[in-house]
């Protein structure tokens, strides 16, 4: 078994648009999606990410207020998830509530070991 990153990219301004109920029916899919993985120990980590924040440059000698992401490209949250291979990644990613909204998509990245035992 793998981990993989999925990073769950557009859909904001949909959302938004979603009245409060809407919202609030919107969330309980995720919370049962995410809770089907968690169920198969499939899901290992995962957040929604503020929308503002900070983008450090130079080491520090420049921090800019962002990120300045147009809209399918906001990354608005992250799950980690375990899986045999990128393929059954992808297939898991598939009924991600996310796909409710055009222009939405998840970036499925697989997360590689580093042995920091070895210099």
């Amino acid at each position: 078994m793998s981990n993989f990153l999925y990073l769950f990219r557009g859909g904001e301004k949909a959302y938004q648009k979603l009245s409060q109920e809407e919202k609030q029916a919107h969330m309980q899919v995720w919370g049962k999606w995410m809770g089907g993985l968690k169920e198969k120990g499939q899901l290992l980590d995962g957040l929604p990410l503020a929308e503002d924040g900070k983008v450090v440059h130079k080491k520090g000698e420049l921090v800019t207020n962002g990120p300045f992401a147009e809209g399918a490209e906001v990354v608005g949250g992250y799950l980690i998830v375990s899986a045999k291979d990128i393929d059954e990644a992808v297939e898991m990613s598939k009924a991600c509530p996310i796909f409710d909204y055009d222009g939405s998509f998840v970036e499925v990245r697989e997360i590689i070991t580093m042995d920091h035992d070895q210099h």
